[in-house]
C-alpha cells in the first residue's frame, strides 16, 4: 500500500477556505494524481482539506471520505504551548535546544516527555487519541500496529490511499508512523501547501512491515502548471 498525506493548498482560516492560489494549487494536485491514479480518497472535515481533495475526487470519480479525527482543530486544542510573548503556537515550532538536557544532549526517544518546553501539554491524553485513531485508520485499511513503527498485515494490499489534511496532523502523524522520536523530527522538518508525502507499506513475507518516507512535503505538482513555488508564501525555492 501506498499512503499519501497531503496538506491542504493556501488556506483562509476564516472563514474555512482556500485562496484562489490555494484552489489552483489542489487543481494542480489533481493533475497529479490523475498521472498513475488512487484508490481511496479520506479527508479532514474541515472545508480547506475537502476543497482540496475536491478536484481529485471528481477528476477520478472516487468519493471523499471524511476522517473525523484528522481534524486540525482537534489537533491545535491539544499540540499548541504559549511562547514569549504569551503567544500560543504549535509545540513543533520549539527549537531544537529546547529538547536537550544540561545544555547539549538531546533528549532521546525514551525522554523527550521530560523537555520543559513539552510540559504544558496533556500528552498522555492528547497521544492516545492521537495513537488509537490512526492505528484504527490503518487497521481498517489492513495493517494494524503491533509496536513502535511495526505493523501486522492483516490484508495485503496495493492500493493508493490519500488523506487530505493538514500541517499539524502530517507533523504529528509521520513521526509516530515511522517511530521516530518526534521532537526530533518537529524541530527539523516541516511541510508545505498542497505537500505530499508518501508511506510505503511494504507487503512482506514474515506478515510484517515498517513504514517507509519515499517522498515528502513533495510540491513537483506546482512547478508542472507553472504555479509559484514558495515555503508557506515566504521563502521561494
Amino acid at each position: 500500500m501506498l499512503l499519501f498525506i497531503v496538506r491542504h493548498g493556501d488556506p483562509i482560516y476564516d472563514p474555512d477556505s482556500l485562496t484562489p492560489k490555494g484552489q489552483l494549487q489542489a487543481k494542480a494536485l489533481a493533475k497529479r494524481f490523475a498521472v498513475h491514479g488512487l484508490d481511496r480518497i479520506y479527508a479532514s472535515p474541515m472545508i480547506r482539506a475537502q476543497e482540496t481533495a475536491r478536484p481529485t475526487s471528481e477528476m477520478l470519480s472516487i468519493p471523499i471520505q471524511i476522517e473525523d479525527w484528522a481534524s486540525e482543530d482537534l489537533a491545535w486544542q491539544e499540540f499548541t504551548v504559549k511562547y514569549t510573548g504569551n503567544y500560543t503556537h504549535w509545540v513543533f515550532f520549539r527549537q531544537n535546544t529546547e529538547f536537550r538536557q544540561n545544555g547539549d544532549e538531546l533528549l532521546g526517544n525514551g525522554n523527550w516527555k521530560e523537555a520543559k518546553s513539552v510540559q504544558e501539554l496533556d500528552l498522555e491524553n492528547c497521544y492516545k487519541r492521537l495513537e488509537q485513531s490512526a492505528d484504527d485508520f490503518l487497521e481498517r485499511l489492513g495493517y494494524r500496529r503491533e509496536s513502535c513503527g511495526i505493523y501486522k498485515i492483516l490484508k495485503p494490499s496495493e492500493e493508493r490511499v490519500a488523506l487530505f489534511c493538514h500541517q499539524g496532523v502530517t507533523l504529528l502523524l509521520t513521526p509516530y508512523l515511522l517511530g521516530i522520536p518526534p521532537h526530533l523530527f518537529w524541530s527539523s522538518f516541516d511541510v508545505n501547501h498542497t505537500g505530499v508525502s508518501v508511506f510505503e507499506f511494504k507487503n512482506n513475507p514474515n506478515g510484517l512491515t515498517s513504514p517507509k518516507c519515499i517522498s515528502f512535503s513533495d510540491c513537483s505538482h506546482l512547478l508542472n502548471e507553472g504555479l509559484p513555488y514558495q515555503f508557506q508564501n515566504e521563502i521561494n525555492l
